[in-house]
């Protein structure tokens, strides 16, 4: 009994030995088997084709994010998601996301996003419309197929600008440029065809203004306006890059209104209002100096004018004292100078004089010649008495010059 105790004991060993080594290496073939597999899973959950976009759209208008997986097989998308960051800590949101032939706007994207690709040929494209200033950041598309572990992913950085004036105004016979852009980073979606249309009220019915049709047999396309409108509208814009802009020239009074601009691509329209105003020039009138009255004049301008006169009346006495001191001054010069002469001659002559008041003929026979009608002048003059020719007088003819002249500044 001993013995076969011994014997199993031995036995069990071996056998529980033999047991470790094959599930070892049964456990080592297993993970050579399935590690490729779990590795290639792990990778292909990883590895992701990754592409970014920029796209600069303005507040108000509407953004085509295109998202398209090019493949060589045939797999249908079973999943589609969309989310936006506003910067590099924010937190992602959903944008819209679709999964079993639904598609479902997400948060405050509700009524704003819809896919508007092809989802059976790998198209996943989003259309934003009404762009806010909220909406500037960074848009991610994620598309995965069935049966592949492969996720790809497109990433469109978008820029809002402040939006663009929706009214214009312009004067009669000017021309103005009429915007209309549709921002797309969709390759494979392009212009089929652009219409403007106008409008003058509510009720009013609506004309063609010009419509263009890219893809028709001309090269550049073809172009035509209508109506009043015909010779003096031009599409201006790039339609490579959606840009249907167009120019309106020489402006007329019955131009006011709305125009609206529609942009085709394909089965999807981007529609864009612009309200013109049209100022009528006023004549220009010539400025005279009757029309400068004081109802037209600005406050200052009358303060100023009226500032001007005060002043000249305030000075006019005082340049007429003025006046007056500086003849007075003369007359007092030329006295002073006249009595100095006296007596310069007083000493030289020691002739007795003889002073009297006398009328100068030879003074009034100038002022006669001069056209004066003035009184004849009482000059003091000096007499001399020469024993040569007795009673006969000498006037000094420089010195009643001289007295005429006093009394004519006085």
């Amino acid at each position: 009994m001993a013995t076969f105790t011994l014997l199993s004991t031995s036995a069990g060993r071996d056998y529980w030995h033999k047991t470790e080594k094959l599930a070892s290496s049964m456990f080592c073939l297993l993970k050579l088997i399935l590690m490729p597999v779990l590795l290639d899973y792990s990778l292909g959950l990883n590895d992701l084709i990754v592409s970014s976009l920029e796209l600069t759209v303005r507040v108000g208008d509407s953004a085509l994010m295109g998202c398209v997986f090019q493949t060589t097989e045939e797999k249908r998308v079973i999943k589609v998601d969309w989310m936006f960051s506003s910067g590099d800590r924010a937190k992602d949101e959903y944008v819209l996301y679709y999964y079993a032939n639904l598609s479902v706007p997400v948060g405050r994207f509700q009524n704003r996003v819809r896919l508007v690709g092809d989802i059976l040929h790998n198209d996943g494209s989003l259309l934003l419309q009404d762009v806010k200033e909220a909406d500037q950041g960074t848009y991610t598309c994620e598309i995965r197929l069935e049966k592949e572990s492969l996720v790809f992913k497109k990433a469109v950085l978008l820029h809002v600008l402040p939006e663009e004036p929706k009214e214009l105004t312009v004067h009669v016979g000017d021309s103005t440029q009429l915007g209309c852009v549709f921002q797309s980073t969709a390759e494979d979606k392009h212009m089929t065809k652009v219409d403007w249309m106008f409008s003058s009220g509510e009720n009013a019915k609506e004309e063609v203004v010009l419509s263009y049709y890219p893809k028709l047999s001309v090269p550049v396309g073809y172009s035509q306006n209508w109506g009043r409108f015909q010779n003096r509208v031009a599409l201006v814009g790039d339609t490579s890059r959606n840009d249907a802009s167009i120019m309106l020239q020489g402006v007329k009074e019955s131009d006011r209104g709305r125009y609206t601009c529609s942009i085709h691509l394909g089965n999807l329209t981007f529609k864009k209002t612009t309200t013109l105003h049209v100022i009528v020039k006023e004549p220009q009138t010539m400025v005279t100096p009757v029309a400068l009255r004081p109802e037209i004049l600005g406050g200052n301008q009358l303060v100023i004018i009226v500032g001007i006169v005060c002043v000249t009346i305030l000075l006019l006495p005082v340049l007429i004292l003025i006046v007056k001191r500086t003849h007075r001054s003369k007359s007092s010069a030329t006295s002073t100078t006249l009595v100095k002469s006296l007596e310069n001659i007083k000493k030289a002559d020691p002739e007795k004089h003889v002073y009297s008041s006398v009328a100068t003929p030879m003074l009034i026979e100038d002022e006669e010649s001069n056209g004066k009608a003035e009184a004849t002048y009482m000059t003091m003059v000096r007499v001399l008495l020469g024993p040569a020719e007795p009673g006969v007088w000498r006037v000094d003819k420089e010195l009643a010059r001289m007295w005429q002249a006093r009394a004519w500044w006085a």
